[in-house]
């Protein structure tokens, strides 16, 4: 079974504050180097729908209200988990898919962000990931320095966003010369070296 070595996550909050906010929806998609997907997971988590509606207002709110909405009733259903049982399922999710002898690296757009948020509410899931994390968000403020601009959709849901950030990487990604991949077996001349 091939084995994973990117953990793209995409968190959905009522805010950004992660002492106050509240996760509401949590997409997970695993990849290896080549954006090759190996598994997905997505799920609701269980809200209250009146804490929902007080912290989900102002203009970006208002601005992405169907999104809002769909949220808060996705959180409501019975489908949604509580936040114990989905670190248990995100534990899974990484045992299943992951080499546990080789650094998880968690991946996303402002993944330190969704990282707080991670830290607070799942602890037992943060303790499994390396330090070192990929964020799509540093190569945008690169890019867009020198004038090449994304324009990823912003659906602000959980798998969706996941997807428009790998394909982000990959617009940035044809656009640098990278060397042949570490592990090449004709690759004599690109030697990689940890720090």
């Amino acid at each position: 079974m091939t084995k994973a070595n990117l953990l793209w996550i995409d968190l959905e909050m009522t805010g950004l504050d992660p002492v106050v906010d509240e996760i509401v929806e949590v997409g997970a998609i695993a990849t290896d180097f080549n954006f090759t997907k190996v598994a997905e997971y997505e799920v609701a988590i269980k809200t209250d729908t009146d804490f929902m509606r007080r912290r989900m207002v102002g203009e970006f709110w208002e601005k992405n209200a169907a999104t809002r909405d769909a949220l808060i009733t996705a959180s409501s259903a019975d489908t949604a988990k509580e936040l114990s049982v989905v670190e248990s399922e995100l534990i899974q999710f990484v045992h299943d898919n992951f080499d546990m002898a080789s650094p998880i690296y968690l991946a996303g757009n402002s993944i330190h962000q969704d990282r707080k948020f991670i830290e607070r509410a799942w602890p037992k899931l943060d303790q499994m990931l390396s330090y070192r994390m990929l964020d799509v968000s540093a190569w945008k403020i690169i890019f867009e320095h020198y004038g090449v601009k994304f324009t990823k959709p912003e659906y602000h849901r959980a798998t969706s966003d996941i997807i428009g950030s790998i394909e982000e990487l990959k617009y940035y990604l044809k656009r640098v010369k990278l060397p042949r991949a570490k592990g090449d077996i004709n690759n004599t001349d690109n030697k990689v070296e940890e720090d």
